[in-house]
């Protein structure tokens, strides 16, 4: 029989990860994170001393794995495009983490060096500070929206049949936008839900450049 290998924090928070994204934030127990481990709840306290230090810093290790934008000069929406691309799809693997990223009231390393990068490529670009904070939110709100509407969508992995199933019980008549919306749209080929994320980004980034200066 192999040897357990010995308890950390790190062992401890990825395994609250995993806890999560099988059962959302609301199974992040100190006893189900022991279990999932095969240890005894207590043996946790000795690397994290409560549940609250758990989300803190599973909270940063979702920071820390979402990738930073570039420091090279250059278009700062290709920067801020790159970053809001890997946030997406960090966040689609871990969206219980939405509810907890804003919340948390002592922000990791990770966390810290990762919203002071992403101001720091608005900032060269020449916003001033209060236009910095409102991109910054604008675009966290876009990308935190998005992910919670795909998690929740049945289109994600049959669109043609969704469609069909909303159009056979739909009365064209009374509802003839929708109708076509469908028809017109859902319903073509190569129809792929998942490229709205790219548009909506490059609308709002092209708002943000109207008013940098």
């Amino acid at each position: 029989m192999p040897p357990r290998r010995s308890l950390t924090r790190d062992r401890v928070l990825k395994a609250a990860i995993e806890v999560a994204d099988r059962g959302g934030v609301e199974a992040m127990t100190m006893r189900r994170v022991a279990q999932h481990l095969g240890v005894e709840a207590m043996s946790l306290y000795h690397h994290v001393p409560n549940k609250d230090a758990i989300l803190d810093g599973v909270v940063d290790a979702v920071f820390a794995a979402i990738e930073l934008p570039g420091t090279e000069t250059g278009d700062w929406r290709d920067a801020i495009r790159a970053r809001a691309s890997s946030a997406r799809e960090v966040l689609s693997r871990h969206s219980w983490a939405l509810g907890l990223m804003d919340s948390r009231r002592n922000p990791g390393p990770a966390t810290l060096r990762h919203h002071d990068a992403v101001l720091g490529v608005l900032r060269r670009a020449g916003f001033t500070l209060p236009m910095a904070v409102h991109a910054v939110s604008l675009i966290d709100s876009y990308i935190g929206g998005f992910v919670l509407q795909e998690s929740n969508l049945p289109l994600s992995e049959d669109v043609p049949g969704v469609a069909d199933d909303i159009l056979g019980n739909l009365p064209r008549d009374e509802f003839p936008y929708l109708a076509e919306v469908i028809t017109g749209h859902a319903q073509r080929p190569g129809y792929d839900h998942t490229k709205e994320f790219a548009y909506g980004l490059d609308l709002i980034l092209e708002g943000l450049e109207a008013r940098r200066k």
